[in-house]
């Protein structure tokens, strides 16, 4: 018995070695982490159960049987972070590049299968070169396999992807059909086609980063939801994301521990909205203020930056913040803000996390450029999230809620539950500024103090339509509060919406406007 479990021993530890000690040193120069090293930071200590350890490929073309390693190229099993389950499988760079054959593919698919049938989360960490050619049909049946379950389960048990390396040609699509994907810094990038395609086909001299980085990612493409500096701290922050999910969609968002007492009062957002109504302020103070231990995980922090989306905690459960940002465009919805709060909001309806809406918004962004672009079906997506979604939903109105954005953000006209106003909110078709130039134009151009004429005219306005009481008497805002009871009264609408249950007209899916 003791030489078969030595050879036991020896086998796993092949196993574990991977391509080997060269290609493992390598991987370090890079400043990369290897597959297992990062598992290991990923999960609890001691919890991971590995699966299909000793799994080989089975291809005799091109010489490949002359070249097989155990494992094949990706590590996969579950474990646990913080005490609750996760499915895992991390791609090997030092296994012939990572590259997916069809014995990779079906341990890739085993895991899926798993968290599908157990009802827990799946995360990928991905470092790899693509298709292993030598595999030719076999390898695209493959990703064909992977790609079918990233969609049924799509909307059942969150699904996470974290680039940490090469993400080439038909890995990318994996991943851009899981929930999130996360990048690192300099070491990652994802493209369907490389730089040398690229240079054949249009000419275009261009490099791995330039293409597919993490800044391109990031802040233009929107294929990324964040980017971190090295393996270590990505894997910390999807730890930390991790805590803020359920663990499938008949599961309640999770409960942690607080001390942060729910009607602790702000004193301060008395005063964070200017008395100018021009005047931006940061609404990313109110999120962290409101949350509790001013926790907040961003989502999409560089893209789209006029709207802040991302989780939170109030009395110890998960929400989900989306929030206009008067810091930057003052707070204007366009193509790229709608598309990205639109994608949050459905997320958070997938998984029963009830969504926190802050507004202050002029409007949308006028522009041929916008216009051309599809303002008119990215604005649809947002209006269709937020209509569609059955999670509680409570919306705070803290200054400007103009026009069809007004409408757009929550408003109690798509079926939000709760909706709050400040005292300093302005609700109306337009400004003031810009409705009295519509509607006293010829009186104006008649004037000779026009000038005169148009501020009285604006104050009048304000007072008659741009606050929240008028909304209020129709029963469109349910309360108006102030500002330093935000938390209180979120925390307690959210009490009352506990057992909240909501139905949709039968029917097989809406057809969302893409």
């Amino acid at each position: 018995m003791k030489h078969i479990l030595q050879e036991l021993e020896e086998r796993r530890n092949r196993a574990r070695l991977g391509g080997g000690e060269a290609r493992i040193q390598a991987q370090h120069a890079r400043g990369k982490l290897t597959a297992r090293e990062r598992i290991e930071l990923l999960l609890d200590e001691a919890s991971f159960e590995e699966f299909d350890m000793f799994v080989e490929h089975r291809n005799t073309d091109f010489g490949a049987d002359k070249n097989r390693i155990p494992g094949d190229g990706v590590v996969t099993g579950w474990g646990t972070i913080n005490g609750r389950m996760v499915y895992v499988y991390a791609k090997d760079f030092t296994v012939f590049g990572g590259s997916l054959s069809e014995t990779h593919a079906q341990k890739i698919c085993k895991i899926q299968d798993m968290a599908m049938q157990n009802q827990a989360p799946l995360i990928g960490l991905l470092d790899a070169g693509g298709a292993r050619i030598q595999e030719g049909v076999s390898s695209l049946a493959g990703y064909g396999e992977v790609f079918k379950r990233n969609v049924l389960a799509s909307g059942v048990v969150p699904q996470i992807s974290v680039i940490m390396g090469p993400c080439a040609g038909g890995d990318v699509y994996s991943p851009a059909m899981t929930d999130f994907i996360f990048m690192v810094r300099d070491t990652s990038y994802m493209f369907i086609t490389g730089p040398d395609v690229v240079k054949a086909v249009t000419q275009e001299d261009v490099t791995p980063e330039q293409l597919g980085g993490a800044k391109v990612h990031t802040t233009k493409s929107a294929v990324a939801d964040g980017a971190y500096e090295n393996d270590v701290i990505a894997i910390e922050e999807i730890r930390r994301l991790y805590d803020f999910l359920p663990l499938n969609n008949r599961d309640k968002p999770p409960h942690w521990p607080t001390t942060d007492d729910p009607r602790r009062e702000e004193l301060s957002l008395d005063t964070l909205v200017p008395e100018n109504p021009n005047k931006p302020y940061d609404m990313k103070e109110l999120i962290l203020k409101v949350a509790d231990e001013g926790d907040f995980f961003e989502i999409q922090e560089s893209y789209a930056r006029n709207i802040i989306t991302g989780f939170g905690r109030l009395e110890g459960a998960t929400v989900g913040f989306v929030a206009n940002q008067p810091m930057v465009l003052a707070g204007v919805l366009d193509s790229d803000a709608s598309r990205k709060a639109a994608r949050f909001v459905r997320f958070c309806d997938c998984f029963n996390i009830p969504i926190v809406t802050f507004v202050d918004v002029p409007g949308f962004l006028p522009g041929t450029a916008q216009e051309h672009g599809g303002i008119i079906k990215h604005g649809a997506k947002l209006l269709f999230a937020y209509t569609e979604a059955t999670s509680p939903k409570i919306t705070v109105i803290t200054r400007k809620a103009y026009g069809g954005a007004y409408c757009v953000m929550g408003s109690k006209h798509l079926r939000t539950d709760v909706n709050f106003a400040y005292p300093t909110a302005e609700i109306a078709v337009m400004g003031p500024e810009g409705a009295v130039n519509i509607l006293y134009k010829r009186e104006l151009q008649a004037a000779s103090n026009a000038e005169e004429v148009r501020k009285a005219k604006i104050d009048e306005y304000r007072d008659q339509f741009a606050n929240p009481f008028v909304a209020a008497e129709r029963g469109y805002v349910d309360d108006v509060i102030e500002p330093h009871e935000t938390r209180t009264k979120v925390i307690r609408a959210l009490k009352m919406l506990a057992n909240k249950t909501d139905t949709m007209p039968r029917k097989k899916h809406g057809n969302i406007p893409l």
